[in-house]
């Protein structure tokens, strides 16, 4: 049988206020109501779950073990409701994200720790894929892209200005096999592949030249699908690697690679985040684009 849920919170407002007039005021409704209610789930159950007298309403045998039963789930309930009605209003729950690796490299990896501090109620769950996730059908609240084209029902915002391609090799490779001087010179080169998780197609190396973009098609014996394990195996002078010039600064730094055929530098879209809709007022979302959008090297 259906539950009668309003006749089921009618009996346990009588139970907990101790009359029909008392339950009627809690409940914002008229006695007559709460009376009406009452006879409809004692007909329903056939049975009397009150004794009623002239100046008191107890429960029956049976009343009392519908209260036993129902009191726990209508508490569970109430908490719920109000579970619900707080849950992304405020600096605490929970955040999950789709993030390529070049993201979580250049936007999430040096700002984790600050944002955990600043709001250590937030936890974050990190799914690291290429791929552009399904939000909704995922379960997810938010994902991370190069560029702002997303489906109808998504809202995007940018994170990063326009980023920049970079070629780079270790000292010890280039100087075993040589600079290449021209993209074409790559074809005679160790290129280190990366193919991307979600399609199976294998990363495309753009390059600017006075006829616009174009591409090279780089050959090699070693591919990966993580942009990390590329850029590292070009440390260790296993290759040329293809990658963003912001991602690679620190070795660049350090003189473990070295940038090549920097005026060949194809421009490339800067990191968006993108969620759905629903989540514009989604505070645990809105907390994280702000700190993302933060330059720490300002304060």
């Amino acid at each position: 049988m259906r539950l009668p849920l309003s006749t089921l919170e009618v009996f346990n407002a009588i139970a907990r206020e101790g009359s029909m007039s008392a339950a009627a005021q809690a409940l914002g409704i008229k006695r007559s109501t709460v009376s009406h209610q009452l006879k409809n789930l004692e007909d329903q159950l056939g049975t009397a779950l009150f004794v009623r007298t002239t100046r008191a309403i107890n429960l029956t045998e049976a009343g009392r073990a519908l209260m036993r039963a129902s009191g726990p789930a209508f508490e569970q309930l109430a908490d719920g409701l109000e579970t619900a009605r707080s849950a992304g209003h405020s600096a605490r729950g929970e955040l999950k994200l789709a993030a390529p690796e070049f993201a979580y490299q250049l936007l999430l990896r040096g700002k984790l720790i600050s944002f955990q501090e600043k709001y250590p109620e937030i936890s974050l769950e990190l799914s690291l894929t290429d791929a552009l996730s399904d939000i909704l059908h995922e379960g997810l609240h938010a994902g991370f892209r190069l560029g702002g084209l997303v489906a109808q029902n998504m809202i995007a915002k940018p994170l990063t200005p326009a980023l920049n391609s970079a070629v780079v090799a270790s000292p010890a490779y280039l100087e075993r096999h040589g600079a290449p001087e021209h993209p074409k010179d790559l074809l005679n080169h160790n290129c280190l592949g990366y193919r991307f998780q979600s399609s199976g197609q294998l990363a495309p190396w753009a390059f600017t030249g006075p006829d616009g973009d174009y591409a090279v098609s780089a050959p090699g014996s070693l591919v990966a699908n993580s942009l990390p394990v590329t850029i590292e195996m070009a440390r260790q002078g296993l290759g040329i690697a293809y990658t963003f010039c912001e991602i690679c600064e620190d070795s660049l730094g350090r003189g473990d690679l070295v940038e090549i055929l920097t005026e060949h530098r194809a421009a490339m879209p800067g990191i968006n985040i993108y969620f759905p809709q629903e989540y514009r007022s989604f505070i645990p979302l809105r907390l994280l684009i702000e700190h993302l959008q933060t330059d720490e090297t300002a304060r």
